[in-house]
């Protein structure tokens, strides 16, 4: 397995597949509006589902336009603390969030199985294509595991799970 294969098995788990953690598809299969914009009362400022998945739609189009040479710097005046986005104003909001999300993962899946492995190295700009996705792989992980801690306190997350 070439450094480009191991790539698209990271990126292809963290999103769809299920290796050692449940895929982020699956966290977010079936929450509705009301779920994805419910925060605990406690622990202070917790980001909501619909919150997180502003975050990484955000991050995986700025990974994407690099990958299509469109972008090249960081959007002027935009925080981390920004990505998180407002509340989703409702449930066409909510499902339009989440179709983005699994477009542009798609679409980025698609350009790193035409590279090759001299790719992994390009620079877009500053960093390499294999460092953007590698950290993007690991984001999407650790939000997912957010994602479904947050399912658990709402009682949404199934009890037991298999997989194959």
């Amino acid at each position: 397995m070439n450094k480009m294969e191991l790539l698209l098995h990271g990126w292809d788990s963290c999103y769809e597949r299920e290796d050692w953690y449940p895929p982020l598809k699956d966290a977010l299969n079936g929450v509705t509006w009301e779920q994805a914009n419910w925060r605990p009362r406690y622990g202070g400022r917790i980001n909501t589902i619909g919150e997180t998945v502003s975050h990484l739609v955000f991050y995986k189009e700025r990974l994407h336009l690099r990958l299509i040479g469109e972008e090249t710097e960081y959007p002027e005046g935009v925080t981390n603390d920004d990505t998180f986005g407002a509340p989703v104003a409702d449930e066409e909001s909510w499902k339009d969030l989440v179709n983005r999300l699994e477009k542009v993962h798609s679409a980025i899946r698609e350009l790193l199985a035409g590279m090759d492995k001299k790719d992994f190295e390009r620079r877009i700009p500053k960093n390499p294509i294999g460092l953007w996705v590698n950290s993007l792989i690991l984001h999407d992980a650790y939000h997912t595991g957010q994602i479904i801690q947050l399912r658990k306190m709402q009682r949404t997350w199934p009890a037991s799970r298999s997989f194959e």
